[in-house]
């Protein structure tokens, strides 16, 4: 299974980004997905999750800033940050998981705050 992520970007703290990840096939609607960030020198950190039956799950540091969603029909995973902070820069990684361990993973998309 292959998951690209796009949408990355440098932006300034208080702004926004919209990630998103494309499956090379069909797993959306019967995964847990989530999306993992690591840090420059830090550990991942896992940033949020949302399951088949679309509950959600997410870090402390980011709750109320960030959203999961997913659009099964396009085999799509997204993750809205708002009130970005310069603590999210990271590389964020699209994860596909089973029981709570990561199955499949992006190659990462940059996110830059500054």
């Amino acid at each position: 299974v292959q998951l690209v992520e796009s949408g990355g970007g440098s932006v300034q703290a208080g702004d926004s980004l919209k990630l998103s990840c494309a499956a090379s096939r069909v797993i959306t609607s019967y995964y847990t997905m989530g999306w993992y960030r690591q840090p420059p020198g830090k550990e991942r950190e896992l940033v949020a999750t949302i399951s088949d039956d679309f509950t959600t799950t997410y870090a402390d540091s980011v709750k109320g800033r960030f959203t999961i969603s997913r659009d099964n029909s396009k085999n799509t995973l997204y993750l809205q940050m708002n009130s970005l902070k310069t603590e999210d820069t990271a590389m964020y990684y699209c994860v596909r998981l089973f029981l709570g361990k990561v199955k499949d993973s992006g190659q990462g998309t940059q996110v830059t705050v500054s």
